[in-house]
């Protein structure tokens, strides 16, 4: 296995540093709203379009349609997060506003913490010490999140579906290849949620049939989707809770494909899951898995973004899943009777795709994907 990246291993901050990163931490809920509230007024898109000449408050007060009082509160915050800079009464944009601004990333992350998760978060301690999420329950009365999927508001579900897309669809043309190496006939799409995957094998082979398993509402949107494609002749549809114990996998499929689905799931759940893999497949089937590991990543920041992003599941999603690390990870798969045969790190933004089989692995290829430019590593490190 691939070595992991030990960005945690020591204290690397000053004790001024530390102080000061102390209170950003106890203000970091004003930070939040604030930032946004700057977007989505349109303020930092004004400061942005007045250039090097910098713009004052009572011109964007103008500009914005906004009262002076409101735009000063938000710029001069703008000024301790550091989203502005200021001279001589006239206000610019740094680099971190473009990114608040401008960078699709951010704005996918932050409308998803504002819409799905910041009411609930809350509820972060409750959800803790009973193991469900208690910050569901602002949405309504629900076991999980999964149920409640296509009954959420419409803001609520546009954010949660930019989220979960935004990662999963930069991934799948780099996963496509892999996949498709030994050419399958018939895939088993686990967790197809609105089909999307489906779509992009469907797309990619002419031959290749496709089988969907999901939750009743998920199964509604991906059938629709799949239909307006013109691929319904090509795909099977499952209605199915895999954490019924009753519950069986359809067989006769070459290969089963999972996408940011089993982190939706507690171990001892993720390794249920896994065995009824194992009994659906014969014994040259084949499953990939493709999840984003928080210790396989490039960055820091990286590993910090499925850090926090672990606290939704625990609070909103359903109380026990998380976003794993390789070794516990790789550890569920080998519990369930399967061997990860190869490891393809950086597929798309932050993603890890694991091959396995029922065979007793020799040895683990491992591969790395396409590398950010160095331009790029440059500025991120900067």
């Amino acid at each position: 296995m691939k070595a992991v990246k030990n960005y945690f291993k020591y204290d690397n901050r000053s004790v001024l540093r530390s102080i000061e990163y102390a209170q950003q931490i106890a203000f970091a809920p004003f930070v939040f709203q604030a930032s946004r509230t700057l977007r989505i007024t349109g303020l930092l898109k004004i400061v942005e379009d007045y250039g090097p000449a910098g713009i004052s408050m009572q011109d964007a007060a103008k500009k914005s349609g906004l009262p002076l009082y409101g735009v000063q509160v938000l710029f001069e915050a703008g000024l301790g997060i550091g989203l502005l800079i200021v001279d001589k009464d006239k206000f610019n944009i740094t680099k971190t506003g473009s990114y608040i601004l401008h960078d699709k990333m951010t704005i996918v992350n932050m409308d998803f913490v504002h819409d799905v998760c910041y009411l609930g978060m809350f509820e972060l301690d409750k959800s803790i010490a009973t193991g469900k999420p208690e910050g569901l329950k602002i949405f309504g009365k629900w076991k999980t999140v999964y149920e409640a999927l296509s009954s959420l508001p419409a803001q609520v579900q546009k954010s949660w579906f930019a989220f979960d897309h935004y990662y999963s669809d930069t991934s799948f043309d780099a996963a496509l290849p892999h996949v498709f190496n030994n050419k399958p006939r018939k895939i088993l799409d686990i967790g197809g949620n609105t089909g999307k995957w489906a779509i992009s094998c469907l797309n990619y082979s002419p031959a290749v049939k496709m089988g969907i398993v999901d939750l009743p509402g998920q199964l509604k949107m991906a059938k629709e989707n799949i239909k307006k494609k013109g691929f319904a002749d090509r795909v099977s549809f499952y209605e199915l809770n895999l954490l019924d114990k009753k519950s069986r996998l359809p067989k006769g499929y070459d290969a089963i494909w999972m996408s940011q689905f089993l982190d939706c799931f507690s171990e001892k759940q993720i390794v249920s899951i896994l065995k009824k893999c194992h009994e659906a497949l014969d014994d040259k089937g084949q499953v990939f898995i493709m999840e984003p590991l928080w210790d396989r990543q490039n960055f820091e920041v990286s590993s910090f973004c499925l850090q926090m992003t672990s606290l939704y599941f625990t609070n909103i999603a359903n109380g026990n899943s998380k976003m794993y690390g390789s070794k516990q990870f790789v550890s569920l798969i080998e519990k369930a009777g399967f061997s990860v045969v190869e490891e393809f790190d950086d597929i798309g933004i932050c993603h890890t795709l694991l091959k396995s089989t029922k065979t007793i692995k020799s040895t683990t290829k491992k591969h790395s994907g396409k590398k950010l430019k160095k331009e790029m590593l440059v500025e991120l490190n900067t």
